[in-house]
Formats: structure tokens, C-alpha cells, sequence
């Protein structure tokens, strides 16, 4: 594949049986062939995705002083904000050029995971932030249960599979800032190559050239969304429990030519996580003589552990 395919989500959920087993059957070649697709029909509308867009800039424009006030120690990360230089992709000395911010899951009827979870941070200095925030959480959140839901039919298990895994899960919505480039990086970008840990990841701002995809022959593509568009791809977590069947593509943002140091760069990951005790073992029927199990068993609370700390997120 040399193109990153497009699916919109309202053909599945469609009354229509032909366009919903279509869906199914291009996001799964996709995912198969090279893990990510452009998702129209998606539940944020115009107006939310504006909002967000306008309180984090705020958010980002704050005095340095203001926003280190928001790093929480202790937690890897896991809330509020991480300052610029702080993380690196697996196996890179260089840190990525971005700061960003976290929010997590807001808890419904589970008093054990509310304890498991770091609070959301609150942003006094803004009072708009933090509800906008939770809108697209949400959204976002919706949206992927649909998502995973066609994965799974995909996968021959029942539709619903996912649901009671990602129901109060771990997920994070981070807004990224890439700032505008002083002088010329060593060795960093803006995001190093990597994979995502999480089950998938979903993706606003990737209009405009910057991320890029590897796809099976090592060659990098530009992932360039329409307006409408959020860009989802398979994590390391949906890699992993489905064999390798979904791929888990390597991606990066590279550093814009040298006339456009000088512009800053926004994009808002939805980084979906199941609650911490699913089991990520191989799925048995993704395994056959061609392809035997290629993972030990491991929790997603376990496998999220090692990797913040090859992240530097974590001691």
C-alpha cells in the first residue's frame, strides 16, 4: 500500500448489511496491509474539534512557570502537562521536540478504578479547558467502541468483544505541541519513528504534511487527513492479541523544511487503552501452522508498565 486508505464510520452503523460488512472488510484489509486508515462519520463535530483546538493553543501559549505549575511528579506523566524535551521514543537518546498535555478517564460507577487512576488536573487559568477536553474525550471514546467493534466481527469474534474492556479503560487524550524550531535539531524530531502501545489511536490534526507512515517495504508515506478526517491506527496492545494479523505501523512527524521553522505544529492523539487486567494473550484464532504464537502472555496494565519506561516516562 503507497496510500492510507478512507472509510467512513456511518456505513457501520448503517441499517445497511452490504455497506456494514464493506466497512469490515476494507478497515480490516487496511489494517492488515498497513494499520491505519482516514475515519469520516466519526462522533466530533466541527464546532468541539474548533473549541479544543482554540483552549489548547491558550493552554500552550501560557508562561513556562504557569505550565510547569500542571507537571505532577510521581505519576510518569499519566496527567496533566509533560514539558518540552521530557520523552523519547524507544530505543532514542534524543528527546522528541514537543510539549503535551494529558487527560484521562473519567470514571463512571467503579470506585477500584478511580483509586487505580491519577485525577485529571484542572487548569484554573482557563476555565473553558477542561470541559472542552472532556467533550472530545468522550467523543473520541464513543467513536473508537465502533471501531473496535468492526475489528472484532473482522477478527470472528462476537461484535461487542471489546466494549466491557474499554468501558472505563485507561485511555488518554493528549494535545501536542511541536513549537516553532530555534536552531537546527541533532538527531531530534518532532516525534521519533515508534509504534503505539495502546489498542488504537486515534488521531485530529493530521491535515497538512508532517506525519508519515512506514508501510512492509520500509518506505515512508505522507498520512495526509481531509478536514472531516481523523486518522486510526492499530497499537502495539491490538498487534500483539491479534498475532500480528492487525498491524502495529511504525510512524513519525518529521521537522518541516527550514523556511517553515518558525510556525508551530498541533495534533491531539486519543491514545485508547483497555482497563489494566485484560489479557493481551494471542487470540486463538489468529493462530495456525503458518503463524504460530509469537507473544508470551501478558496484561495490558503489565505490557503499559514496560513501556513507559523505555518511553523515560517512568523509572
Amino acid at each position: 500500500m503507497n496510500k492510507i486508505p478512507s472509510v467512513n464510520l456511518q456505513d457501520f452503523l448503517s441499517e445497511d448489511n452490504t455497506r456494514k460488512n464493506n466497512f469490515i472488510k476494507e478497515i480490516g484489509h487496511a489494517y492488515e496491509n498497513i494499520g491505519f486508515v482516514a475515519l469520516k462519520g466519526h462522533f466530533l463535530e466541527e464546532s468541539l474539534v474548533d473549541n479544543l483546538y482554540a483552549e489548547i493553543k491558550k493552554f500552550f501559549d501560557l508562561p513556562t512557570d504557569i505550565k510547569q505549575q500542571y507537571e505532577i511528579p510521581g505519576i510518569g506523566g499519566q496527567r496533566g502537562y509533560v514539558s518540552f524535551g521530557k520523552e523519547s521514543a524507544k530505543g532514542k537518546k534524543e528527546a522528541d521536540l514537543k510539549e503535551f498535555w494529558h487527560f484521562g478517564q473519567y470514571v463512571e460507577n467503579d470506585i477500584e478504578r478511580e483509586k487505580e487512576y491519577p485525577n485529571n488536573v484542572i487548569v484554573k487559568e482557563l476555565p473553558e479547558f477542561n470541559n472542552v477536553g472532556k467533550q472530545a474525550y468522550k467523543m473520541l471514546e464513543k467513536t473508537a467502541k465502533f471501531v473496535l467493534r468492526s475489528l472484532a466481527l473482522h477478527l470472528n469474534l462476537e461484535e461487542t468483544y471489546f466494549d466491557g474492556y474499554i468501558k472505563n479503560g485507561n485511555s488518554i487524550l493528549r494535545p501536542i505541541h511541536y513549537p516553532p524550531i530555534q536552531t537546527a535539531p541533532k538527531g531530534a524530531e518532532r516525534a521519533a519513528a515508534h509504534g503505539d502501545i495502546n489498542l488504537i489511536t486515534l488521531l485530529m490534526g493530521a491535515q497538512g504534511k508532517g506525519l508519515q507512515v512506514q508501510n512492509h517495504h520500509g518506505d515512508w508515506i505522507d498520512a495526509v487527513a481531509e478536514p472531516d478526517e481523523l486518522m486510526i491506527n492499530v497499537g502495539d496492545m491490538l498487534s500483539r492479541h491479534s498475532n500480528n494479523k492487525l498491524k502495529s505501523t511504525i510512524h513519525r512527524v518529521i521537522n518541516p523544511p527550514k523556511e517553515l521553522w518558525g510556525t508551530s505544529r498541533y495534533s491531539i492523539p486519543f491514545f485508547l487503552h483497555p482497563i489494566s487486567e485484560m489479557k493481551l494473550n494471542v487470540l486463538e484464532n489468529c493462530i495456525d501452522e503458518n503463524n504460530p504464537k509469537r507473544y508470551e502472555d501478558i496484561t495490558a496494565g503489565e505490557f503499559l508498565e514496560e513501556r513507559l519506561k523505555e518511553l523515560g516516562l517512568k523509572k
